[in-house]
């Protein structure tokens, strides 16, 4: 399909051109390689969150046609901003997004939990395959104890967890939970994640940070705890030794472990993600740093899954602004990306929604962390929070986001994974018609699967652009122009790219 790049690629090439040709000799100018540069890399993401109609579908009572809609227009808006991944939420309190044997549907699809689309589609496959038409990955987003969330109002359905094992289920406040430490709980968890990567082709497992659940107060102002008094007990009845806070902790840790491993045994190349509360535990934060502590409050060691390599990439939720006296963006991210000695990705979640509230964030704010992190040594990249802010586009934040991002940037590559370079693939450029010539990029040879990536050269401007499925029109600002040659490379599922072969010119 057609890329239409605008006025601001065009202006942000037009500057790296000029800067290039600073003090140029009278009358030389700068040699140009005949080789493309290395191509431009940057995790851009958006969460789609369904919980709560938030993000998709804006209402149960859309028709599947009007939801496949709503989800075709967020695609394609993350494509033409630049965005290069979508985090969609699948299960947001133990239900489903899509079609399945082990939880009931979604009460945010349809309006009643257990019910499925009339008539019938699979909402992921869907938002798969429109993700990978258009060149984006697709990240599935769990949440892995939550079982039912205080805005639910359909009625169980009779498969929910509450009705089928309910000495599995916690009432915490007006939510129900799974119990982090039963095992048939974490067990079951763990087959839901299991079987969404055996039956789709998502490129991310990704969970967010939800473990135990964020404290509430009783009417006296003092804390409520878990309540897993019995499964305490029992733990203590087996000769356990841990400390209840530690006990709680290595629940989730062992919990984090598993997935990681367990979802690479069964699809290796698929990334798993974890997006943890963004302050740390107190003892390793940066100096002056100060608030809620998930390490105590919810039992998340997100430190040590770095440590231990249990994630492809961290998204700490850093939802506060760049100068917050307590929580600043730049210390935080340093502080998270310290804790990382196998130098894994920390992508920093930015509260983008924000600019639309009722006492709303300048459009600078995030603008400015995104800056910040490409500062940083390493992996550089984002997640924004969430895809409704760019669909409604608070505070004018799509128009300072095409001026960031010029254009599509591949995701970093995760060099651990066992997927390897990919076959350079063999491509041939040539004109669709001769009423309305066009230029278009087709690929002779090789997966047709994987994304192809593109430079090509108009004079003295490199010039990079990404073809899902290996073929596609050049995009519309690269037509009129007298293309001077053209490289292309195949890019896999784990982001390494094959070195870049010539494209063969059969125009004529």
């Amino acid at each position: 399909m057609k890329r239409r790049l605008g006025a601001p690629l065009l202006a942000l090439l037009s500057l790296v051109v000029l800067m290039g040709c600073l003090r140029p000799a009278p009358g030389v100018l700068p040699a140009v390689s005949d080789t493309p540069p290395p191509a431009p890399r940057e995790f851009r993401a958006a969460w789609v969150a369904t919980v709560g109609n938030i993000d998709w579908p804006s209402s149960p009572k859309l028709t599947p046609e009007a939801q496949k809609a709503e989800a075709r227009a967020l695609v394609q808006r993350a494509r033409d901003l630049g965005l290069n991944t979508l985090i969609l939420q699948v299960r947001p309190a133990a239900d489903a997004l899509y079609a399945s044997s082990l939880e009931p549907w979604s009460e945010y699809l349809t309006g009643t939990q257990g019910k499925a689309p009339e008539p019938f589609y699979d909402p992921l496959a869907f938002w798969v395959e429109e993700a990978h038409r258009t060149g984006l990955e697709l990240h599935a987003w769990f949440n892995p104890y939550r079982a039912r969330q205080s805005t639910g109002r359909s009625p169980l359905a009779p498969s929910h967890m509450a009705n089928r094992h309910p000495e599995l289920v916690r009432t915490y406040g007006d939510q129900l939970w799974l119990d982090p430490a039963e095992p048939a709980a974490a067990d079951h968890v763990l087959a839901v994640i299991l079987d969404v990567v055996r039956r789709y082709e998502v490129d991310g497992v990704h969970i967010d940070d939800y473990f135990y659940p964020y404290p509430i107060k009783d009417a006296a102002g003092l804390k409520v705890d878990f309540p897993d008094e019995a499964t305490w007990l029992g733990y203590l009845a087996r000769g356990g030794a841990l400390a209840r806070a530690d006990w709680r902790r290595d629940q989730v840790d062992t919990f984090v472990e598993r997935v990681y491993r367990e979802v690479h045994r069964v699809k290796p190349l698929v990334r798993v993600g974890v997006s943890p509360f963004g302050l740390g535990r107190p003892d390793r934060r940066p100096p002056g740093v100060a608030g809620f502590s998930q390490y105590d409050e919810l039992y998340a060691h997100a430190e040590r899954w770095l440590e231990q390599g249990w994630v492809d990439y961290l998204v700490p939720q850093l939802y506060w602004r760049t100068e917050a006296p307590e929580q600043p963006f730049g210390p935080l991210l340093d502080g998270w990306r310290a804790q990382n000695p196998k130098g894994r990705p920390v992508w920093p979640g930015l509260f983008t929604s924000r600019l639309g509230a009722s006492e709303p964030w300048p459009v600078g704010e995030i603008t400015g962390q995104i800056q910040l992190t490409r500062l940083r040594p390493g992996s550089p990249g984002h997640a924004h929070f969430s895809m409704v802010a760019l669909k409604k586009d608070y505070g004018g934040i799509t128009g300072a986001l095409a001026e960031l991002y010029d254009g599509p940037a591949l995701v970093p590559s995760a060099e651990w994974l066992p997927g390897g370079v990919p076959t350079a693939p063999v491509v041939r450029l040539r004109r669709t018609s001769a009423a309305a010539p066009t230029l278009r990029v087709e690929r002779t040879h090789g997966d047709p699967d994987m994304l192809l990536a593109v430079w090509a050269r108009y004079g003295r401007t490199w010039r990079f652009f990404t073809l899902p499925g290996g073929k596609g029109d050049l995009p519309a600002s690269f037509q009129g122009n007298p293309l001077d040659r053209a490289f292309a490379s195949s890019v896999g599922r784990t982001g390494l790219e094959s070195p870049p072969t010539p494209v063969a010119d059969a125009r004529n």
